[in-house]
This record gives C-alpha cells, structure tokens and sequence, in this order.
C-alpha cells in the first residue's frame, strides 16, 4: 500500500503553513478596511485587462500563498469596484462588516452542506434560531417561518412558485402547465417600480413575461390599490387567474413603499397570495422609530429582506419568511432514497423548501453580526445612514437648479440636475454627463434610474463605513460636475472629442 503524500506534496499547506498565510491575510484584510479610501471606488479596468494579466494556463506545479497574495494585488485588485468602499452610493449599498467577514472564514473552514438536519445540525438549528432573531427584530409576529437564499431575486422565485401550489386542484406541480388548456393563464401583480426579478420570477416558473401586471403607481411612486384592484376584477371578468401579488418596502428606483395594510386586504378578500419583497426597505425596522415600514406585512403571505444590503452582513445572506411553509414544501420537497432519512419530530430539512439541495452554513455570518452588534448598535448604524439622506436631501433642497424627484423615507435620495431654459432631453444629457464625471473621479460611485421616463441620479447610503464627510465629498463633487457640464455646453468650440479629453484628465 502506498504511503500517503505529505499536504504540500498534494498542494495544499500545511498547518503551519496555513497559519502564516492566515495571519498575512488577516492582516491585508484589516489594513483593506481601514485604509479602503485609497482605492478609486469603480474600477479603472477596460473589459478583457484582469484576464490578460493573468496567465492564460494553470500552473504546472504547487505555488505559495504569499506568491498569489502578491499576484492578487497586482493584477485582480485593479479590476475590483469596491462595495465596501465609504464612497459606494450606487444601487444599493452593501458592506461586509468585520464580524461577518470573519464568520466567512469560519463557514469556508467547517465546509458545511446543511441539506439535511443531519448533514450538521448546527446549520439548520442556527438558521431557524437566527432568522427567528431577525424576526423579532423587524417586530413581525411570531408566525412566520425562514429560510435563508442567496439573494432576494430566488426568494422571490420561491414565493411565487408556492403561490402556485397554494392552488393543488391545478396539479401543476405533477402535470405542469403546458399542454393544458382547463388552466387559465396565471396572473402575477406589482408595481411599475417593482424589482425585475419579479418578472424573472414569472419567466423561470413558466408563468410568462406576459402574465405579469405592472399597475399604475401614485404621485410618490407608490402602487395605487385601486388599480390593483380593477386589475384583478377585469382579469378575472376574462376567465384569468389572480394568482399572486408582489408588494415592495423600499423600491429599487425611489425606496418606495406600497401601501401594504390595503393591499393586503384586497389579496385577502380575492384569496390571492401576498409576498413583500423588503430587501432594501424592510430593514429598516430594526430601528424602533421606523418599524411601521412594515405595518401590514403581518398579514402578507411571504416577506423577503436582505441583511446583505444594509444589515452589513457580506453578501450573500437573503432572509425569506414564509407563513404558510405547507405551500412552500408542496412546490419542492423531492426526496430520493439515497437522501431519505429516519423521521424526527420537529426536525427541518431545509433541502425540502427550495430549489438547491447543497446549502452554505450563511446562518453563521448572520448570527455574528446580530450577536456582536447587537439590536441597538445595528439600529444606530441604520438610523445614521437616514439622517445623512435627510440631511443631503436638505442640501438638494435648498439648492438652486438642483431638485429632488422622490421622497426619503429611507437612505436613498433621487434627485436631477435641472437648470431652467433646457429641454427635457438636455437636461437628461446633463445629468448623464454629471454622472460620468463624478464616478471618473474615483472617490464616489452613484447610479441612475428613470422616472416618468426621464434621467434621475441615485445616491443610496448604505456602507457602514460611510461617514458625513463621505456624503459631502459626493455632494462637491456632484455640484462641480455640474458646473463643468453646464461650461461645456457655453463652449461653442468643445467638441465630442475634447469633452471626452477633459473628463478622463479630471
């Protein structure tokens, strides 16, 4: 019998080994955090430059760590855009908090696949407990049950797949939906500012993109409850099926929140399922003073919020809550006899709820965060991230050709660049060009979005590291840009060319 290799000789380190390399890392990683301002926060790379610098075939023999260490920071670190960075204004801001990261490194080293209760016990159990914690915190009821995704866009999935069994007599579950005309076509609703995995959602499920009902939304880009509900009786005055209906606390362009209490109560009257997507917004009530961002939802079907977008847990950690978990299990537990189990009272085998069967230990990183933050230190972060926006809300306010489009319930502040004497599509162009300029400089990030089908800057604050300082620089750099576009368009002799010149010297 062969004598077995020694680790290094497989490729692997040694403990002591390992342990170098660990401290090195730990090391980076702590100076990363806390000198992350140095790094531009968009990367500077053009598409193809991190592969052309690396080598084009794996390496023939074993290498050390601190060789890829230094290989990292010469040629990935260049074509990284930093989410953890202070500057990071763009989508929706997330951080990975020191608690979380090093709970990442606990969960990389356990290799754990909670499929099953057994397959570690510990992974399911601390699943249930934490996501019962993050329950209490939001202040919902004591009805609900979790599981954690990835991200909200497969929560979403699964809230409307269980919409789809909460009907049994269609047995689409055995017999699908195509081929049969008895079944009507299945009719998804949300707002025109809802999330687009709702409609990915519809596609995957075999529902159809057509199915899908973007009802019309108020003054402060809230979906208005009276379409809904002509949405719904004119459906089914067509021989269509209302099947489900997507609410959103805090919507992706404006941070939004649906009017839940009477949305819920037309999905009640209709038997129509609810799911509340509050992966930005929901959050939020964690804070005390904020908790009726979620009035209602106790009378929803599903919630989903994401403690990977302002939770400061690194991503990707989705919490998806489920009042009737029947439905859930109904749509996928699957269970092959190489998978089969002894039955146990009161065990949960998570593999039974979605659509993966291998499962990260993600419980892990969100309970370090809980535990080590605490409910008040993680409510002071959230509640500090609001007072900025309200606070540049007031500079934007107060600020001649600046105005804002949308209201600030939360982080997120939307907002044009709209001097007076220009037409629509110029002002469009301006903002467009304001917002190349401030995230060629490197020190912040935003995006944009379109509302009433016109150009609208985001500025969402969200990182745990962003300070007031960080919200001001943006703000210089916004009201510079600005003065900049508007000179260029003065200047008769600025063509294309030299614009592009005088933005990549800036």
């Amino acid at each position: 019998m062969a004598e077995p290799a020694p680790a290094r000789a497989l490729g692997d380190l040694s403990p002591s080994e390992f342990a170098a390399a660990g401290h090195a890392l730990i090391d980076w990683i702590a100076r990363y955090l806390d000198e992350i301002d140095r790094y531009p926060v968009l990367s500077r790379a053009a598409p193809g430059d991190v592969r052309a610098a690396l080598p084009a075939a794996p390496p023939d023999g074993p290498g050390s760590f601190a060789g890829l260490l230094q290989e990292f920071e010469r040629s990935i670190l260049p074509g990284v855009t930093h989410w953890n960075h202070p500057g990071f204004f763009a989508y929706f801001a997330i951080s990975g908090s020191a608690p979380g990261i090093l709970a990442e490194l606990l969960t990389a080293a356990l290799n754990v696949n909670g499929m099953l209760w057994r397959t570690s016990p510990a992974a399911t159990e601390l699943e249930q407990l934490v996501l019962d914690w993050l329950r209490q915190l939001l202040g919902l009821q004591s009805a609900w049950s979790g599981i954690i995704c990835d991200t909200a866009s497969i929560a979403t999935m699964l809230a409307l797949a269980a919409a789809r069994e909460a009907h049994p007599g269609l047995a689409i579950r055995q017999r699908g939906l195509a081929g049969r005309p008895e079944i009507p076509p299945l009719r998804v609703y949300t707002s025109g500012q809802a999330h687009s995995s709702v409609d990915k959602a519809a596609i995957a499920l075999g529902l159809g993109h057509d199915n899908v009902v973007h009802v019309d939304v108020d003054d402060a880009w809230r979906l208005r409850p009276d379409a809904l509900a002509e949405a719904i009786a004119r459906d089914r005055a067509s021989g269509l099926l209302p099947t489900a209906v997507v609410a959103t606390v805090g919507t992706t362009g404006t941070s939004s929140i649906d009017p839940v209490p009477a949305i819920a109560e037309i999905c009640e009257r209709e038997k129509v399922w609810l799911h509340v997507d509050g992966s930005y917004g929901g959050i939020a009530a964690v804070v005390p003073e904020l908790r009726p961002v979620l009035a209602g939802v106790d009378r929803a079907d599903s919630l989903v919020v994401n403690p990977h977008k302002w939770l400061f847990t690194p991503i990707d950690c989705s919490a998806f809550y489920c009042r009737r978990p029947d439905a859930l299990r109904r749509a996928f537990a699957l269970v092959p006899d190489y998978l089969a189990t002894t039955p146990a009272d009161d065990v949960v085998n998570y593999m039974d709820y979605g659509v993966q069967l291998g499962r990260r230990f993600r419980a892990l990183k969100l309970w370090a965060v809980i535990r080590v933050f605490g409910a008040t230190g993680l409510a002071a972060r959230i509640r500090y991230h609001c007072e900025l926006a309200r606070e540049l809300a007031r500079w934007i306010d107060q600020t001649p050709e600046w105005h804002r489009v949308a209201p600030v319930p939360f982080s997120l502040v939307c907002f044009r660049y709209a001097p007076p004497g220009l037409e629509p599509a110029e002002v469009d162009a301006c903002n467009a060009a304001i917002l190349e300029r401030v995230n060629a400089s490197g020190r912040a990030y935003l995006s944009h979005t379109k509302l009433a089908n016109r150009y609208v800057l985001r500025l969402a604050i969200g990182n745990i590291r962003t300070e007031r300082r960080h919200v001001q620089e943006a703000w210089d750099l916004l009201r510079t840009a600005a003065a900049a576009v508007a000179a260029e368009r003065r200047s008769p002799d600025q063509t294309p060319a030299t614009r592009r010149s005088a933005r990549s010297s800036a």
